[in-house]
């Protein structure tokens, strides 16, 4: 993006009126054309953005909420193809939840199932009478198997539900049982999701809104600046949610943290593209034209820092489990949106209220955190000590972490949780599966019940021959109780286990009762219920955690390739990432504390490509410093230069992982929460500390490595170009310190170009001819951490 001669820049304005004849102006570059494009049609793209917004926003509350993890696994999985033998087969595809009732004798607990029975969305009721003859002594039967349906006076009933009907259903099974029950189970948990999602998302802006204004005005130079980034990046996500509709349903995860990690991942394009256009108008009088050189400067920064971001999000869509997709898919197409809203809607709106960010200007806030790289490299190398100790033993244990993979861990304090405690405190574990075999032998199939009766974590077991008798034929019954255990092709066997839904014993129940059944038929065996379900999820997400992992790091490795032309540089700005991830995800084992899967999932992606932006920063800085001066200097003006965006950034990032957690009652999205804050604190801790001791450590094999490095070498010139740099900062603070208003300051200083131009140029829509252009263009940039770095950078 070189800029030839000044003839050329004059032509980038691109405004209709001819200042040159056509055929001696020179060619314009795309970059060229999309931003003179943006200052032309800025009234256009505002309507066009706006009007999008507005028709996305009633769209998104249109886009159906999936809350079923089942419908995310692969068609080949075989709970799924249980799933669907009951729906089809037995028109039981749905979710189950229990009811526990309280002081409750057999007579009323028969009574409540007769009537839970008579709901719409009830499909079955299963209890004791089901399992032994209740009218008989309840001494003279199995005890054990008592105990699993009624304990000291507390009878606990499961219920099957039509499929996606929780939201209506729940609600009169609660109302329906009163004080009496306590109703829990996986329909009850989903429902309990369907009800807090919507709150916790406005819970969770209403957190980080405040926080990122205070943030915004702390660092920027006008009270309007931060709701101009708001704006831009808030029209982006109503026009991601929007177009939700195109796939017809998004998961209750994606629902829930889409809208944030967007936010959080994507304010520092807004930051950039405002920073450079507030250094131009330092340079040029004309507001268009600075906002043209703006657009230019900091695209290349904004592309490289989004297509990072991006490559994160879309290795996730290369998982087996289709969630991965649905998650990647949308928030790849919000990076798209805040692209797209910050390089073409930001200018537009900036320009049309360019007066009144010139009338709320103030000085910049925050401390200026000089002396921060001194600082810095004195912990380098302590901190690189502590790292090689931790990194093997992190590297192990984040392969070690336990994962949760449904969504029973809701918050103990919400009605579902309650009921759920209470009833685990009666009953302990329990959890429900069916298992689906060929219809055909009542010999063999009562064989197999015997048999699944003996293992460890049955507690029962109900199936034709054990509850109605293998000697009875079916045809002698009423096809209304035969339906239930009979379908035209399938038996349908119900298992009960002293388990919980997930976890060791839940599994290997699971396993042990799937390898006992295909010793009997084979592989014409189905297994339906939640740990089977959870069980098929694990197994795929095994196998999707090394795919993802491995696509990413590939994806963003080959980007920092070219932008760095060196085969080290990339490897140590990953490590240095990817040393962060692993702490983090480590902490969770050597605690003993089990993370949701997708948390785990979500937070690699996002740790690695929304924070190697700051190692890229950084590194470029030092690379274009280390070509005037040593390598000890280079890196601590690099930090002292850098700190405080890198800082911002990092601060932007770790609140939205706070918010997320301190609002959500869903346990996958609270630990997305809790490993984006303490993920954002590792990496920012990587990028100032430790960084700078492997670029000190291994410079000069950098140099031997890298396309054209060019390092400086000789000790003097260095000091003295460091010195130089010095007195250009100091002198550009006092200039600061005696221009309280900036924007009259920046008025007066370009008086005398203003006063050069033909008096048809000085409008603020017109472009000054090429002869009266400022002599010190800004220098062409040739990389992201140019345009990076020159967003924050004071004039060398």
């Amino acid at each position: 993006m070189a800029i030839s001669d000044t003839r050329h820049i004059a032509n980038i304005e691109g405004i209709s009126r001819d200042l040159e004849p056509l055929n001696q102006r020179a060619p314009l570059n795309l970059l060229d054309r999309l931003a003179a494009g943006v200052v032309r049609h800025r009234k256009a793209i505002i309507v066009l953005f706006f009007v999008a917004a507005l028709v996305c926003l009633p769209l998104a509350l249109t886009v159906k909420i999936n809350y079923n993890l089942a419908d995310y696994l692969a068609t080949g999985a075989q709970s799924t193809q249980a799933i669907e033998i009951l729906d089809t087969e037995f028109a039981e595809g749905g979710s189950v939840a229990t009811v526990m009732l309280h002081d409750a004798d057999i007579a009323q607990a028969l009574a409540y199932k007769r009537q839970l029975e008579q709901l719409s969305d009830v499909h079955s009721v299963t209890w004791l009478d089901d399992v032994i003859d209740v009218r008989q002594p309840l001494e003279m039967a199995n005890q054990e198997t008592v105990r699993t349906y009624y304990k000291d006076g507390f009878a606990l009933l499961t219920l099957t539900l039509a499929k996606g009907v929780e939201k209506e259903a729940i609600p009169q099974i609660r109302a329906l049982v009163g004080d009496a029950g306590a109703v829990a189970g996986d329909a009850a948990a989903t429902y309990e999701v369907q009800q807090a999602t919507f709150q916790e998302v406005v819970g969770a802006f209403a957190i980080l809104l405040p926080a990122l204004i205070l943030i915004l005005l702390l660092t920027t130079t006008s009270w309007l600046e931060p709701l101009l980034f708001l704006l831009a990046i808030g029209v982006s996500i109503a026009i991601n949610m929007g177009t939700n509709v195109a796939y017809g349903q998004i998961s209750f995860m994606t629902s829930s943290v889409s809208p944030i990690l967007q936010m959080a991942v994507s304010l520092d394009y807004a930051i950039f593209l405002l920073h450079a256009f507030d250094r131009h108008r330092k340079t040029f009088s004309n507001t268009h034209l600075a906002m043209q050189y703006a657009i230019k400067e900091s695209f290349t920064a904004i592309s490289a820092s989004a297509t990072t971001t991006l490559f994160g999000f879309i290795a996730l869509v290369f998982m087996q489990f289709g969630i991965g997709a649905d998650l990647g898919l949308n928030l790849a197409k919000g990076i798209i949106c805040s692209f797209l809203s910050v390089v073409v809607l930001l200018p537009a709106l900036t320009l049309c209220v360019s007066g009144l960010l010139k009338k709320t200007r103030h000085r910049e806030l925050s401390p200026s955190f000089a002396g921060a790289g001194k600082v810095c490299v004195k912990l380098a190398f302590p901190v690189a000590l502590v790292v090689a100790v931790c990194a093997v033993p992190a590297f192990l244990g984040q392969q070690q972490t336990a994962f949760l993979y449904g969504k029973d861990n809701i918050a103990a304090n919400s009605v579902t949780g309650l009921a759920t405690e209470q009833t685990r405190e009666v009953f302990g574990q329990n959890s429900t599966l069916v298992v689906l075999t060929p219809r055909g032998e009542v010999g063999r199939e009562l064989e197999l019940c015997e048999d699944m009766q003996g293992l460890t974590h049955v507690t029962s077991v109900i199936a034709y021959p054990i509850t109605v008798g293998a000697q009875i034929p079916p045809q002698a019954l009423p096809p209304a109780i035969v339906e239930n255990f009979y379908s035209r092709n399938h038996a349908r066997i119900i298992v009960t286990t002293n388990t919980a839904a997930e976890g060791d014993a839940a599994f290997t129940a699971v396993e042990q009762i799937q390898q006992l059944a295909q010793q009997y038929y084979g592989d014409d065996v189905f297994i339906a219920g939640q740990p089977s379900t959870l069980f098929d999820i694990k197994a795929s997400v095994t196998s999707d955690t090394l795919k993802v992992n491995f696509i990413a790091i590939g994806a963003i490795f080959l980007v920092l390739l070219v932008s760095f032309r060196s085969l080290l540089l990339p490897l140590l700005l990953i490590f240095s990432i990817e040393s962060a991830i692993w702490i983090n995800l480590a902490i969770p084992y050597f605690t003993n504390v089990p993370i949701n899967f997708i948390g785990y999932l979500v937070l690699s992606s996002v740790q690695l490509g929304a924070t190697v932006d700051y190692a890229i920063l950084l590194t470029s800085t030092y690379l274009r410093l280390r070509k005037k001066m040593p390598k000890n200097q280079a890196i601590i003006v690099a930090l002292d230069t850098n700190f405080k965006s890198i800082l911002v950034s990092a601060a932007i990032l770790a609140i939205c992982g706070f918010a997320l957690n301190f609002t959500s009652t869903n346990a996958a999205v609270a630990d997305i929460g809790t490993l984006l804050l303490r993920g954002t604190i590792l990496s920012f801790t990587m990028v100032v500390c430790f960084l700078p001791a492997l670029l000190l450590l291994f410079d000069r094999a950098i140099a031997k490595t890298m396309l054209r490095a060019d390092f400086f070498s000789g000790f003097a010139a260095g000091a003295a170009a460091e010195a130089q740099m010095a007195d250009d900062a100091q002198a550009q603070t006092a200039d600061d310190a005696h221009t309280p208003n900036k924007a009259q300051g920046e008025d007066k200083a370009q008086a005398p170009d203003n006063a050069q131009m033909p008096a048809d140029a000085q409008g603020e829509g017109n472009v000054p001819p090429a002869a009266t252009f400022p002599a010190d263009i800004p220098p062409a940039v040739t990389s992201s951490a140019d345009a990076l770095t020159a967003t924050h950078t004071t004039k060398e």
